[in-house]
C-alpha cells in the first residue's frame, strides 16, 4: 500500500507531504485546487510523464517521493527485481519490506530515478510501479489494459493457475529436447572436424600417461640431480662432524657424545640423581648414530646423472605443454579428458539419441495438446462467467447497455501441439491469445480494452472489472481519477458502495466531486490552495469527524442544517 507522498515544487504544489491509510482513502476539494495534481505525482513516482513544464515556475527542480509497504503477491513479484538489482538495503521478512521510489528533475535536465537511494534506469522504475499501483483515469498504469496481463487475470478468476504451470513445465521441457536435437543435427562437416579435433586431444593427453602428483615428484628428482654434486658434499661434510675423525682436529660428535656417557654414568654411581641426565643423553647418542647412518646411505645414493635429468626435464616441458592447453594442473587435464571420451561417445551414438529425442519431442506435443486444450476449455467457461460478472457490475453502474467480451483466438501451425485435430500455435502459456473487449454504447462494435477513450466512462468499466475481479487482482493500490464524471445521484452512491467494496483486497485512493463518493470512504482528505507571496500553494489534510461532516454539507450546497442532516446520512449509509 501506499504510505506516504512527498511533493516538492510539481506544477502548482510548492511542498506538500502526506499519510495515506489502509482501506478506502477520499480525496476532495474545489476545482483547481491540485487533486488530480497529486494523482500525476503518484504517476510520475511509478515512472509515469514528467516534464519541464511540470516543475513550480522559479523552481531549480521538482521531485517526488512515494513509501510503499508491500507484501502478498505484488511482494512476491517485486522482491525477485528488487533481488537482482541489488536494491534492498536488508533481507525482508517474508515477503514484507519497505519501498521508497522517488523521481528528480532538474530545470533543463532529465529525471533521475531512485529505488531505495539507488539510481535507477527509468525502464527499471516502471517495471517495479506496474505491480504497485493501477491509476484509473489516465490509464497510464493500468494493468488490466495490456493484453499480456489479460490472460493472467482470466487464469486467476477461473482458478487455472496450476493447469497453466503444467503446460509451462511441458513447454519448458520441450524447449530442452528441441535445442539438445538442434546440437545434434547441426552440419556434419562441424561435426568431422570436432571428431578429429577431440580424437586428436585425448590420444595426446592418453599417450602422456600422466597421474596425479607426478609433476611434483618430478620436481623434487630435478633438484636432487641439479644440484648432485653439492647435495653430496654437504652430505659429506655431515657425516664427518658426526661420524668420522679423519683429517678432523677434533672428535666427531658421536665420540664426543660417547665419552661424555662415560663420564655421566660414573657420576650416577655416587649421585643417583643424575640417572634422568644420564638416561637422556644415552637416548641423544643413539639418535645422533641413527642420523650418521641414514646421512651415510643418502651420500652414497646420490649420484649425477645427466641422462636422467635430460629426461626429467623432457617430461616437465610435456606436462607444461599439455597444461597451457587442457587444464592448470594434472587433475584438469585428465578431468578434460574424460569429458572429451563423453563426448566423443555422444556423437557416436547420436544417431540413437536423435531418433529418441524426435520420439520425445512428438510425445510433449501430443502432452501439451491435450493439456492445452483442456486450459483452453476451462478458459472459455470462465471467460463467459467472467463477462456475466462484468456486465453485472455495468448494469449496476447504470450502463445497462454496455458489453463485455473475452477473445479466445487460436493460430494454426504445422509445427504446433497436436490439440484435436488440429496443430496449433503455442507457447509457454497455451495455445490462447486472450483479449478483453468492450462496447460502451449501443450500437458501438466490440472493441479491444485499451482502446476505450479514457474517461468517468473508461473509470467506471475499470471499476467494474475491478469489483469482478477483486479476489484475484494482485495490484495492492487502486487509485481512481474522474470516476465521478457524468454520473450522480444513486450511481454515485452505487460507485461509492463498489470502491468500497474493493478495500477488502485493496487500498483505494478516490478523487471526486461528489459527496456520495467522499460519504463512503474511510479516511477524507481535504485538498485546498491558497495564496502566498502571490504564488498558489496547495494543502492537503485528513478531516477530523466534525469536519468532514461540514465538507459534506458543503459539498451539498450551502451549509445548513437540511444540508448537515442529508450529510450525516450518507455517512451512515455508507457505513451499513
Amino acid at each position: 500500500m501506499l504510505v506516504e507522498l512527498t511533493i516538492e515544487n510539481f506544477a502548482i504544489i510548492e511542498h506538500l507531504q502526506v499519510s495515506f491509510h489502509e482501506g478506502f482513502n477520499v480525496l476532495t476539494g474545489e476545482t483547481g485546487a491540485g487533486k488530480s495534481i497529486i494523482v500525476d505525482a503518484v504517476a510520475a513516482a511509478l515512472g509515469g510523464r514528467l516534464e519541464q513544464d511540470q516543475i513550480r515556475a522559479g523552481a531549480p527542480q521538482a521531485s517526488v517521493e512515494a513509501v510503499f509497504e508491500v507484501s502478498g503477491p505484488a511482494g512476491r513479484r517485486i522482491l525477485p527485481i528488487l533481488q537482482e538489482h541489488d536494491l534492498l538495503d536488508e533481507a525482508p521478512a517474508g515477503d514484507r519490506f519497505t519501498l521508497i521510489l522517488r523521481r528528480d528533475l532538474r530545470l533543463g535536465g532529465r529525471s533521475v530515478c531512485r529505488v531505495n537511494g539507488r539510481a535507477v534506469p527509468l525502464s527499471l522504475l516502471q517495471e517495479i510501479g506496474q505491480y504497485l499501483v493501477d491509476i484509473h483515469g489516465q490509464g497510464d498504469n493500468t494493468l488490466l489494459l495490456r493484453r499480456q496481463e489479460q490472460l493472467g487475470f482470466l487464469d486467476r478468476y477461473g482458478g487455472l493457475v496450476e493447469l497453466r504451470e503444467q503446460v509451462s513445465a511441458l513447454v519448458r521441457e520441450l524447449r530442452r529436447v528441441r535445442q539438445e536435437l538442434e546440437a545434434l543435427r547441426q552440419d556434419e562437416r562441424e561435426i568431422a572436424r570436432r571428431v578429429d579435433r577431440l580424437q586428436y586431444e585425448l590420444q595426446e593427453i592418453e599417450a602422456a600417461k600422466l597421474y596425479p602428483g607426478e609433476e611434483e615428484e618430478l620436481k623434487v628428482e630435478r633438484d636432487r640431480l641439479a644440484n648432485a654434486e653439492r647435495l653430496a658434499e654437504l652430505a659429506d661434510g655431515v657425516c664427518k662432524a658426526l661420524y668420522e675423525s679423519e683429517g678432523l682436529e677434533t672428535l666427531p660428535a658421536v665420540d664426543l657424545l660417547a665419552r661424555a656417557l662415560e663420564h655421566l654414568a660414573d657420576i650416577v654411581r655416587f649421585d643417583a640423581s643424575m640417572e634422568e641426565p644420564r638416561r637422556l643423553l644415552e637416548t641423544a647418542l643413539y639418535q645422533i648414530e641413527d642420523i650418521a647412518r641414514t646421512m651415510r646411505e643418502y651420500r652414497d645414493s646420490i649420484e649425477f646423472n645427466p641422462r636422467r635429468l635430460e629426461q626429467i626435464e623432457q617430461r616437465l616441458s610435456l606436462i607444461y605443454s599439455l597444461r597451457r592447453k587442457y587444464g592448470d594442473t594434472i587433475p584438469d587435464i585428465l578431468a578434460y579428458a574424460e569429458r572429451a571420451r563423453q563426448e566423443l561417445s555422444r556423437i557416436e551414438h547420436a544417431g540413437e539419441h536423435i531418433e529418441a529425442l524426435e520420439a520425445r519431442e512428438l510425445e510433449l506435443l501430443r502432452e501439451i495438446g491435450r493439456a492445452a486444450g483442456e486450459l483452453s476449455e476451462r478458459r472459455r467457461a470462465a471467460a463467459a462467467t467472467l463477462c456475466h460478472a462484468v456486465e453485472q457490475e455495468l448494469a449496476e453502474l447504470r450502463m445497462e447497455k454496455a458489453r463485455f467480451a473475452i477473445s479466445l483466438t487460436q493460430q494454426e501451425d504445422p509445427a504446433g501441439a497436436f490439440v484435436g485435430d488440429k496443430r496449433l500455435r503455442f507457447d509457454a502459456t497455451g495455445v490462447d491469445q486472450v483479449e478483453f473487449l468492450i462496447s460502451a454504447n449501443p450500437g458501438e462494435p466490440l472493441r479491444p480494452l485499451a482502446l476505450v477513450a479514457s474517461g468517468g466512462e473508461t473509470s467506471r468499466l475499470m471499476l467494474a472489472l475491478k469489483n469482478a475481479l477483486n479476489q484475484v487482482d494482485e495490484v495492492p493500490t487502486l487509485i481512481f481519477d474522474e470516476i465521478d464524471t457524468g454520473i450522480g445521484g444513486a450511481v454515485a452512491t452505487l460507485v461509492g458502495q463498489k470502491l468500497r467494496r474493493l478495500t477488502g483486497f485493496h487500498q483505494v485512493l478516490c478523487v471526486t466531486h461528489l459527496p456520495q463518493l467522499a460519504a463512503a470512504g474511510d479516511v477524507q482528505y481535504l485538498v485546498t490552495k491558497a495564496e502566498r507571496a502571490g504564488r498558489t500553494v496547495t494543502f492537503i489534510r485528513p478531516l477530523t469527524d466534525a469536519e468532514r461532516l461540514e465538507t459534506l454539507a458543503g459539498m451539498l450546497g450551502a451549509v445548513s442544517a437540511a444540508t448537515l442532516q442529508s450529510a450525516q446520512e450518507m455517512l451512515e449509509r455508507a457505513r451499513t
